[in-house]
């Protein structure tokens, strides 16, 4: 059974429905955390909960709405004339230590 990639209008429809949801579900919440009051910690925990869902789908529409293609780094082009030697002049082999000391 072939699968259906929802198309970019489909899919900022559903994030839309999403982001409706939580608005409502947001809203439900605050009504019940006014009855109940703010100190249980089940309803810290609902209201945590339904945070990270906010951000979660901020995350979401984000990546849905950024490009396909990840943008690509700009090229360096690296020559194949050998390296002025005198750069090289203080430094140290690696491993090896010093150009004018012996390894022991």
């Amino acid at each position: 059974m072939p699968t259906h990639h929802p198309s970019a209008h489909e899919a900022h429809q559903d994030l839309a429905a999403i982001q409706r949801c939580l608005d409502d579900l947001s809203r439900s919440v605050d009504r019940l955390r006014r009855r109940l009051g703010d100190d249980g910690l089940e309803i810290r925990r609902v209201r945590t909960d339904a945070d990270h869902l906010r951000e979660s789908v901020a995350l979401l529409r984000a990546a849905t709405l950024a490009p396909d293609t990840p943008a690509r780094p700009d090229l360096v082009t690296i020559p194949d004339t050998p390296y002025d030697g005198s750069l090289w002049t203080d430094s140290d082999d690696e491993g090896l230590g010093a150009r004018d000391r012996r390894a022991p």
